[in-house]
C-alpha cells in the first residue's frame, strides 16, 4: 500500500476485513383473517394489505384452526358467524391451547348486542369491534395488539 492510498477501516471489531454478516429485515406482522363473506374479507384484507401487514384468509372456523396450527399468524380478525364452527367456538379453542393463546383475537362481527361482547370477551377475545367497522379502529386495535405484545405493528418498525 503507497502513501497516496488511504487504507481502508477494518468492517469488523479486531481489524477483520471479512464481509460483514447481513442481518435479514424481518417479515411485516402476518395476520389472519377469518369470514366466511369472500367481500369482507377482501374490504379487511386489502386495507390491511396497504397498511403494511401480510394477509392470509380462511372463509371458516375449521380452516381457521388449520391455519393456524400449520403456521401461526401474529394476530387473528375473526368473525363470529361462521359455517360450522362459530368464531367464539374457535377462540374459546385457540385461548385454550398453550401453543396458540398468546395469540391476539379481535372479532368483528355484525352481533353487536352486550351480550354478544361478553361472550367474546369471556371466550378469550382481545377486542370486539362491530361490522360495519371502520377501518382506522381496526388498525388501530391491530397496532395496539401487536405492540403490546412486543410484535413491531408496522413493516417499517421490522426493516
Amino acid at each position: 500500500m503507497t502513501q497516496d492510498t488511504p487504507r481502508r477501516p477494518p468492517l469488523l471489531p479486531g481489524g477483520d476485513d471479512r464481509a460483514p454478516a447481513v442481518t435479514q429485515p424481518l417479515q411485516p406482522p402476518r395476520l389472519l383473517v377469518v369470514d366466511d363473506e369472500p367481500d369482507i374479507q377482501l374490504v379487511v384484507s386489502a386495507r390491511l394489505e396497504a397498511a403494511g401487514y401480510i394477509v392470509e384468509t380462511a372463509a371458516d372456523g375449521l380452516e381457521a384452526l388449520n391455519r393456524v396450527r400449520a403456521n401461526p399468524p401474529d394476530l387473528i380478525v375473526l368473525d363470529v358467524m361462521l359455517p360450522g364452527m362459530d368464531g367464539f367456538a374457535v377462540c374459546a379453542m385457540l385461548k385454550r391451547d398453550q401453543r396458540f393463546s398468546r395469540i391476539p383475537v379481535i372479532m368483528l362481527s355484525a352481533r353487536t348486542r352486550p351480550q354478544d361482547r361478553s361472550t367474546g370477551t369471556g371466550v378469550g377475545a382481545d377486542a370486539y369491534l362491530a361490522k360495519p367497522f371502520q377501518p382506522a379502529e381496526l388498525l388501530g386495535e391491530i397496532r395496539r395488539l401487536l405492540q403490546r405484545d412486543g410484535v413491531p405493528a408496522d413493516s417499517e418498525a421490522r426493516t
